[in-house]
């Protein structure tokens, strides 16, 4: 098992020359541009982003090694360069792991990013062991989704990838954190387009051990932020306070009561009252 090194710098961009995200449309509106969370797709948001396309055109991303871009191969500083290529001036939102993109972006590109969504997200790790246990971490899941050769030959391309990969889905909503979603809500079905190897090379470079801590760079953030957890989630709503007091009075700190880490599929309907307030107040 071979561990990840520290990611580049995000003060810096990246330029992958002829690679694009896949991103599905819909709505009307001023564009939000939205990331979702680790083994989703574009399509697993419940019914937020039906809400939200009342009065916003949405451009739903599929980000780096899921669905319909299994095929990038990107760190959290080359995906946040393809999404904003891809949005170009808009709101963004992310979710979980999408957050980490989106806030990436408003930190290099923050030119495009007119709002700022951020639902259940970290600005990182801050000390550098922990940093190293969450890579080695997710590295050991990465090798359960893209199994390496005996004999450290690659990865195993034989077959059983579906079968791997349905049972990884199902240990992974199991995981206490994502607890309290419904059934219908949580995109299992979706999920399953993504890939072993595509969600393999996600964790590889884009984990939440690869992200350099970037809590000193959120006092830059100008453009209003909304930063949005849920009460259940004792970790990031602590974290979601910790980089609202950072950013300062243009972030707005709201806690979901009654949920977890996926407050959107669980009250989507007030997750999106907060986002469509946020937005309008940002344009």
């Amino acid at each position: 098992m071979s561990p990840v090194p520290e990611p580049m710098n995000p003060t810096k961009t990246s330029h992958m020359v002829g690679v694009s995200l896949h991103a599905e449309v819909m709505g009307n509106g001023p564009r939000t541009v939205m990331a979702h969370g680790f083994t989703q797709t574009c399509r697993v948001w419940g019914s937020m982003d039906s809400i939200l396309a009342t009065d916003h055109e949405l451009m739903l991303v599929d980000m780096p090694g899921h669905g319909g871009s299994a095929h990038v191969l990107a760190d959290l500083t080359e995906g946040a360069h393809l999404l904003g290529a891809l949005g170009g001036n808009a709101a963004y939102l992310g979710y979980s792991m999408g957050a980490r993109f989106c806030l990436h972006l408003a930190l290099t590109q923050p030119e495009l990013v007119s709002s700022l969504v951020l639902i259940s997200g970290t600005a990182g790790i801050d000390d550098p062991d922990d940093r190293a246990a969450r890579r080695a971490q997710d590295e050991g899941l990465a090798d359960q989704l893209d199994p390496p050769l005996p004999g450290g030959g690659g990865a195993d391309s034989s077959g059983g990838g579906q079968a791997r990969l349905d049972s990884f889905l199902r240990r992974w909503l199991d995981n206490p954190l994502l607890s309290g979603a419904p059934t219908e809500t949580d995109g299992f079905a979706e999920r399953r387009r993504n890939t072993g190897p595509g969600l393999a090379s996600s964790l590889r470079l884009a984990g939440t051990g690869t992200q350099l801590p970037l809590w000193a760079q959120l006092n830059r953030l100008t453009m209003p932020v909304l930063i949005l957890t849920g009460e259940h989630d004792d970790k990031f709503t602590g974290l979601g306070r910790r980089m609202a007091d950072a950013i300062g009075e243009n972030a707005t700190n709201v806690v979901i009561a009654g949920v977890g880490h996926s407050p959107h599929l669980q009250q989507p309907a007030l997750v999106a009252e907060q986002i469509s307030a946020h937005l309008g107040s940002g344009r």
